[in-house]
């Protein structure tokens, strides 16, 4: 079977880096001191990330660095700088969540691989396709998607595909989670969760359960499946654990795909003693073969917590890892020693102290080839080492010791000299610098509704110039045949397309896609899947995007001009100064509503009380009580979750209209018709009549108009 399959182990720190290449790992991942989705891991700072790139180089392994964050404009300016030493070290890959840095990198190191960090949330080949014409060679796909999912990417694309194979696995899509950013500031976008979703929830009506807390990924009987279906790295999840955990679960999908490769499906099986070493390196929650035969399910979720988290035992001694080379030594009397040194297709010489002829005791060749070969602990051995001595030679074992570290340095730069590169450009100042014009424009007013009540609020309201319709709202032919009527109407009708677009969304929307064409004005589109889609439709009406195609920086926005993106929203996670130098004129900013906090192929309904296909709101409460409510989008089978309480923006709107939004945007959730118009009305004097307003009694959030993420 000549296909090559990718171990790629996590490296939290240098003992598991050296513990991954040890277990047999063909690469490895790991963060540097800034912008990696691992805040907490042991990161290793730039000296060190320098050597650990020459240490797995030596071995002929690769490594690819984590920038798989979103940065601010202030960060985005530091990133060339950050980058520059690896790349010219010789970085084999960056793993990428925001299109601004893909942008960027492109830009000045064009020959860097880039990978799309499954952060990015890519389900499928139209996401995937849009990503490659911008040079990513490789996806990490949400690791929602089944098999043949998977497989469809690959064949469409011909990109590489790195796919989860084993380890911890979120409630929500990667990147699409703001739970833990909302409840404490701690970012997962930022690399900084606190995992409030391993707390217990309590479903109306239950008792409280560990709801959206998953069981470790564990996939070792999947290879052959995994393998067939196109996967090219098997990537191990676990930057946080111990060194000995890396070892023993990266030397058994070494072994197994190894297995595979020789022996076929037919002859693939894993001994119990093995599966028992495998699933006892790390005991949590118990285990779960993920997505890729299932799309949800109670099985994959550890309701109950355990009474205390195992704690990995060491198993793992460091070995020394040593490749193995040939040499020949000449020592020839009144001629300079000369060593001679071979690895795989190199071969250095190096010359030493002049050899003398012995007056009494000549050299012995086996003391010679004693001494010779003791390599110590460079990373390399001898295994063939032929020594030829003309005449009675003598040298003192020194200039022997030292014509072997000199031979080793030689060969260890030689080696990687072929991985150092110089930079082919570099940054302009303007490229990245930033500047804030405060424009005073007055903002129009828009509102996005998911409710006939809210819509109708929204049709009766004189101040309301935008609607964007839900689509599980918006697609009813009654609400399309509404908004056709409203066709003379100054106010812009937009579908909110869904938040995750696979298949099953697909389907609805090429059946609907000329009814939805003909009836709205444009389309809010909430994921690259959908413009890739729409562009392959041949859409010509304008397309907006929402806050979580995220914009957070200068290089992002330019990557949605590019793409063809007419309006975007801004992101709910940066406060009003970050806001102000990211320069929202011409954007849309979110002024109330309760925010998407996690939006998850996991159903509550389905995980608690069995599946009803209603597409109604339910509610999770919290450890304080807190109400958090669950949207259950059946049609396209995932979970939108909300935060607690509203953002509530009314009273600061002289402070946002110093940012000059285009668009300032109501978000309604779970709100009757009062409601939606009471907050109609006060926004309007707010913004449009520009009256001070103060702020009802309610529960409500600033969200991070103010504090921001770190």
């Amino acid at each position: 079977m000549g296909r090559m399959i990718e171990i790629l182990a996590p490296a939290g720190s240098y003992e598991s880096l050296k513990a991954a290449i040890c277990a047999g790992a063909d690469a490895v991942y790991l963060g540097g001191s800034r912008f990696g989705a691992r805040a907490f891991a042991k990161n290793l700072e730039e000296n060190d990330l320098l050597d650990a790139i020459d240490y797995v180089h030596l071995h002929g392994r690769k490594v690819y660095l984590t920038v798989n964050t979103l940065l601010k404009d202030s960060e985005l300016g530091e990133l060339y700088e950050y980058l520059l030493p690896y790349y010219q070290r010789g970085l084999d890959g960056v793993i990428v969540q925001d299109t601004g840095v893909l942008l960027c990198i492109r830009k000045w190191f064009p020959d860097l691989p880039v990978h799309a960090s499954t952060q990015m949330t890519v389900t499928n080949t139209y996401g995937a396709t849009l990503l490659k014409k911008y040079g990513v060679t490789r996806v990490v796909p949400a690791r929602e998607l089944s098999l043949s999912e998977i497989c469809d990417m690959k064949q469409n694309t011909g990109l590489e595909m790195e796919c989860f194979v084993h380890g911890a696995l979120c409630y929500c899509y990667s990147g699409q989670c703001l739970l833990s950013s909302m409840i404490g500031g701690r970012s997962g976008n930022r690399g900084q969760c606190a995992q409030p979703c391993r707390l217990p929830y309590r479903v109306e009506g239950r008792k409280p359960a560990d709801m959206m807390s998953l069981k470790d990924l564990c996939t070792i009987d999947l290879i052959p499946e995994l393998i067939e279906a196109g996967v090219d790295s098997f990537k191990i999840e676990g930057r946080m654990k111990q060194p000995d955990y890396v070892y023993t679960v990266v030397r058994m999908y070494r072994k197994y795909a190894d297995m595979y490769l020789q022996k076929g499906k037919k002859g693939y099986s894993v001994s119990r003693e093995d599966r028992e070493e495998l699933l006892n390196a790390y005991q949590r929650r118990g285990y779960t073969e993920g997505y890729y035969h299932q799309h949800n399910g109670k099985d994959m979720i550890s309701f109950q917590r355990p009474k205390a988290d195992q704690k990995e035992e060491s198993a793992f001694q460091e070995k020394k890892m040593q490749e193995k080379i040939n040499g020949k030594l000449i020592l020839s009397v009144q001629q300079r020693a000369k060593l001679l040194l071979n690895y795989a297709d190199l071969q250095i010489e190096c010359e030493g102290e002049i050899v003398q002829e012995a007056r009494r005791q000549p050299l012995d060749e086996v003391r010679v080839e004693k001494q010779m070969r003791k390599t110590g602990n460079t990373d390399f051995s001898f295994d063939r080492l032929e020594v030829q001595m003309d005449g009675n030679v003598f040298l003192p074992m020194q200039a022997l010791n030292e014509l072997r570290r000199e031979g080793i340095q030689i060969l260890t730069e030689e080696i990687l000299k072929k991985y150092r590169r110089e930079p082919v450009t570099t940054p302009l100042a303007d490229e990245i610098g930033i500047s804030c014009e405060h424009l005073l424009k007055k903002p129009y007013l828009a509102v996005l509704v998911q409710k006939k009540e809210q819509l109708e609020a929204a049709m009766q309201s004189s101040a309301v110039s935008c609607v964007y319709i839900d689509s599980l709202l918006g697609m009813e032919p009654e609400i399309c045949e509404k908004i056709r009527q409203e066709e003379n109407s100054t106010v812009k009708y937009y579908l909110a397309m869904p938040y995750i677009f696979r298949d099953q969304a697909i389907s609805q929307f090429q059946v609907h896609f000329p009814e939805l064409t003909s009836a709205y004005d444009g389309m809010l589109v909430r994921n690259l899947e959908e413009i890739s889609w729409l562009e392959e439709q041949g859409y010509k009406k304008e397309i907006r995007s929402d806050y979580n195609v995220y914009t957070w920086n200068q290089s992002a926005k330019a990557f949605l001009s590019e793409i063809g993106i007419r309006q975007y929203t801004a992101p709910v996670e940066l406060n009003d100064r970050e806001l102000c130098t990211l320069g929202i004129q011409g954007g849309c900013l979110i002024v109330y509503g309760y925010q998407p906090v996690m939006v998850t192929a996991g159903c509550v309904q389905k995980n608690s009380r069995g599946c009803d296909h209603k597409e109604e709101f339910l509610f999770l409460n919290d450890r304080y009580q807190k109400k958090l409510a669950v949207k259950k989008c059946c049609r396209y089978c995932y979970n939108v979750i909300y935060n607690s309480a509203p953002l509530f923006l009314a009273d600061k709107a002289g402070e946002i209209r110093k940012l000059s939004p285009a668009e300032v945007r109501l978000d309604f959730c779970t709100e009757n018709y009062e409601t939606t118009e009471e907050m109609i009305v006060l926004y309007e004097k707010a913004f449009i009549d520009e009256e001070e307003v103060s702020v009802p009694e309610m529960e409500y959030t600033r969200g991070h108009f103010k504090r921001g993420v770190k």
